[in-house]
């Protein structure tokens, strides 16, 4: 397992900018596909986006398709979420979440591991 830490999140107005950054501690985060996930109040957790081992392959929920962007950094055991044109619908509790695999098909499911979350509102 990795530990996660998550940070970057905040208060915006619709339209605006945010990025998150997911902090991984331990030897086998490059062996790990990454992803994010969000859980508004009220609401299941939903999965966001997720990126292979590699960073070649990335995934995206519809409704966050071509305004999001994740990446990551294995040099630094890094993963980003670039959140841009955001909505009052992505407000949320954004978490980052690690599993072990170094396929480039990545589940939405399985992840074992993950971080306290970091707070993401968006207003009107």
């Amino acid at each position: 397992q990795v530990r996660l830490v998550e940070s970057g999140g905040g208060l915006v107005q619709a339209g605006g900018s945010l990025r998150l950054s997911c902090a991984a501690s331990g030897r086998t985060f490059s062996s790990n596909a990454m992803g994010w996930f969000r859980q508004a109040p009220g609401k299941e957790r939903d999965f966001v986006a997720a990126i292979s081992w590699s960073g070649r392959t990335t995934y995206y929920a519809d409704s966050v398709k071509g305004r999001f962007t994740i990446s990551r950094d294995n040099t630094k055991n890094t993963v980003d979420l670039q959140m841009n044109s955001l909505k009052p619908e992505d407000t949320a509790l954004y978490y980052c979440a690690a599993k072990p695999g170094v396929s480039e098909v990545v589940f939405r499911s399985g992840f074992g591991s993950w971080g306290q979350g970091t707070q993401v509102t968006v207003s009107s």
